[in-house]
C-alpha cells in the first residue's frame, strides 16, 4: 500500500494527495511516476496492507464467487439448464401451469445449451432439487473458506483460498 507524505502530512490514498497539490496550484495527473512526485516535495513510501483489510476483501471475493456460482446453469437429464432469476420465474410459472394441466402434462424447454428437451413438472422441480444441492453445498464451501480467510496469518495464505 502506498503512502504519501507532503509538507509533514500523510495522505493514505492518491486522491487526498492530489487534492492537498491542488490547494498549492499543482494539479497531477494519476500517471505521475514516484520520481516525479518526489520532485514536487512528496515522499513515497510502500507500507503492507493491513491483514484485516486483505481478509475482509478476500471474503466479499469469495462471496461472489459463490453467488455466481450459484445461478450457472444446473445439469439435469443430460442438458444444462439456465438457473438465473429470468430462468427461475419461468421454472415457477412452468411448473405452475404444467400442474394446472395434470398429471402428465409436458412442455419443450430450451436448455442453455441450446437444445429442447421435453420436460414435466417433476422433470422442472427436479431441477430445482438439483439447484438447492448445489447452493447448500456452495454455502458450506463458503463457510469453510471463510474461516480459512479469518485463521489465516500472511496474505500469501488468503491468496490461495478459493471455495472451488
Amino acid at each position: 500500500m502506498k503512502t504519501y507524505t507532503y509538507k509533514t502530512k500523510r495522505y493514505d490514498n492518491f486522491y487526498d494527495l492530489s487534492e492537498a497539490l491542488g490547494a498549492d496550484g499543482v494539479f497531477i495527473p494519476l500517471s505521475i511516476s514516484d520520481g516525479d512526485l518526489k520532485q514536487l516535495g512528496v515522499e513515497v513510501a510502500y507500507e503492507e496492507e493491513p491483514i484485516e483489510n486483505i481478509r475482509a476483501r478476500k471474503i466479499i471475493e469469495l462471496k461472489r464467487q459463490r453467488d455466481a456460482a450459484e445461478v450457472e446453469p444446473v445439469e439435469y437429464g443430460g442438458h444444462l439448464y439456465d438457473y438465473d432469476s429470468k430462468a427461475r420465474d419461468r421454472i415457477a410459472a412452468a411448473i405452475i401451469a404444467l400442474d394446472v394441466q395434470g398429471e402428465g402434462a409436458k412442455i419443450k424447454w430450451t436448455t442453455a445449451d441450446n437444445e429442447d428437451a421435453v420436460v414435466t413438472a417433476a422433470d422442472l422441480r427436479a431441477i430445482v432439487a438439483a439447484v438447492a444441492v448445489r447452493s447448500n453445498l456452495l454455502h458450506i464451501a463458503y463457510r469453510t473458506a471463510k474461516a480459512q480467510v479469518e485463521a489465516a496469518q500472511s496474505k500469501d495464505e488468503i491468496d490461495i483460498i478459493s471455495i472451488n
